[in-house]
């Protein structure tokens, strides 16, 4: 850290600023993220934290790292963001011209949004030595959902140390705390995460771009592309789940997502391309919709594949809204 930047930012340097801040961007904004558990709201924190991080320059006195000055303005900000949010409604029933099915269950959360893994290749600090979490577990679609039911003070105690490695000295000082009272709140958001935790019997994914995935995604491509439910359905795992935040309705087992599929996805003979990408450390695609006189291909939306094993045990949509960040268009020629 430059001792000599930090002086010129204090005395209003703007070049300055940016030349310290700007190297810990990207993971401000994914711990943003995992707070929010929403791009855009992530986003729009990050404009408040850097704001607040040039007001209060001056300030700065270095008993801490620059590093850890910054995430202690950003995990405050995005705790009084959970204490005012607006709570995002959640959606209703979209396809008019189908009633949904009777779902399974409701899901708790709703207001999820996915990450674009190409975000994640920027540089990014190495965590402490006391994370708990390999960091594409901690991405995850299942683990930034698992946070948002956290309490606000037990999910930020739970990131600062399981996720980023902070001591509970310093986990404390962040929050403005005590270690015993960090202590206190970690153990019991662990136990939330560990009752709420489906991956009991789950086997590892497959591994990125090995031949298994790769036999996957061209199997499932030829699926959407010929609307085969049966095919599509071999590749399920039994108890696999489909959601679609933030429609809260969610659908479990092989049977009702047979359903599923061939009342909405492929309903009256629709096919579609998927163009492949990645998001939350999963596989993902967008889904264009196919016309059978040759014209323009209309987004349907984002699916974000959960493997286990080389199977698929999750598939979660988002709606067209997403695509901009990924750099994918709405309509395909």
């Amino acid at each position: 850290m430059s001792t000599e930047l930090i002086e010129k930012a204090q005395a209003g340097d703007s070049d300055a600023f940016r030349t310290l801040t700007e190297p810990h961007w990207r993971e401000l904004q994914v711990h943003c993220y995992r707070f929010l558990g929403s791009l855009q709201d992530a986003e729009d924190a990050m404009q408040d934290i850097m704001l607040a991080a040039w007001q209060g320059i001056g300030g700065f006195e270095g008993r801490s790292s620059l590093r850890t000055w910054l995430y202690q303005i950003a995990t405050n900000r995005c705790l009084n963001a959970l204490r005012s949010a607006r709570r995002h409604a959640p959606a209703t029933w979209s396809v008019s011209s189908v009633d949904p099915l009777e779902p399974s269950g409701l899901g708790e959360i709703t207001w999820l949004e996915p990450y674009p893994d190409a975000w994640l290749e920027a540089p990014a600090m190495t965590p402490g030595p006391e994370a708990r979490y390999e960091a594409s577990e901690a991405i995850s679609l299942a683990f930034i959902t698992a946070l948002q039911v956290l309490p606000p003070r037990q999910r930020a105690v739970l990131i600062l140390r399981d996720v980023l490695g902070f001591t509970a000295a310093e986990t404390a000082e962040i929050l403005d705390t005590t270690a015993d009272s960090v202590t206190s709140a970690l153990k019991r958001a662990r136990a939330t995460l560990h009752d709420r935790s489906d991956q009991a019997g789950r086997e590892p994914p497959a591994a990125p771009n090995s031949p298994a995935e790769r036999d996957l995604v061209t199997r499932l491509t030829a699926a959407y592309q010929a609307g085969d439910v049966s095919q599509l359905v071999a590749m399920l795992t039994d108890d696999v789940r489909i959601s679609m935040p933030p429609v809260p309705l969610e659908y479990r087992g092989r049977d009702l997502a047979a359903r599923f599929h061939e009342l909405v996805t492929f309903r009256q003979g629709r096919t579609y391309d998927l163009i492949l990408t990645r998001a939350n450390g999963q596989l993902a695609f967008a889904a264009y919709l196919r016309d059978p006189a040759g014209g323009a291909r209309h987004a349907m939306g984002l699916l974000v594949v959960t493997l286990s094993g080389d199977r698929i045990c999750e598939i979660t949509r988002f709606d067209n809204t997403v695509l901009p960040s990924f750099g994918l268009p709405r309509v395909l020629p």
